[in-house]
């Protein structure tokens, strides 16, 4: 496994510096549209290879059932750009290639060879489960752990705000992969 596809993994996983989140959002389960800033750090585990790890800088905007996710190196050299609407899914890389799917999940299956949950991260960001999902607070009662799907987010945070939207997610499935968002800033988008 190369560097380059643990970069396109996270990129699908994106479909997360030490700032606190503004104390102007809505209520947690008030927002809908979203937009934040901060680092990723993604180890992904092939059944017989050895263990592959990649990271960076994201910037990511959710509006109107509509997802925008920039990803850049650690220096900030953009690695690869996420457009998702309800219609089409298209992932542009840094050397200008382009692939587009009606499905995002399919489409970073067809990219690393595996189903990714890309059309419920933003849900997740905010502590929001479909039917399946379990979800454990924590001692302040927001959102401490989310299961989904065979999936785990665990979610940290820098205050004790019942309100507080998350600072720190760990996205994982079966020790294969692992997804860490540092949020640096959340806003909410008109």
């Amino acid at each position: 496994m190369k560097l380059h596809f643990a970069l396109l993994l996270a990129a699908g996983l994106l479909t997360g510096c030490t700032s606190l989140p503004p104390t102007a959002l809505s209520p947690r389960d008030q927002i809908r549209d979203f937009s934040l800033t901060g680092r990723f750090a993604l180890r992904v585990t092939a059944p017989g290879e050895k263990a592959q790890s990649s990271g960076g800088r994201l910037t990511w905007t959710h509006q109107n059932r509509s997802d925008r996710v920039l990803l850049a190196s650690p220096l900030g050299y953009g690695l690869a750009e996420i457009e998702t609407t309800p219609e089409l899914s298209r992932l542009k890389t840094a050397e200008g290639k382009t692939r587009e799917s009606d499905d995002p999940d399919a489409l970073i299956e067809e990219i690393t060879g595996q189903r990714l949950p890309v059309t419920r991260l933003a849900a997740w960001l905010l502590g929001r489960g479909g039917g399946g999902a379990h979800i454990d607070p924590d001692a302040f009662g927001r959102p401490g752990t989310l299961r989904e799907a065979g999936w785990q987010v665990d979610y940290s945070y820098d205050d004790e705000t019942p309100a507080a939207l998350p600072a720190r997610l760990t996205i994982s499935r079966d020790g294969e992969i692992e997804l860490k968002l540092r949020i640096e800033e959340w806003k909410e988008t008109p």
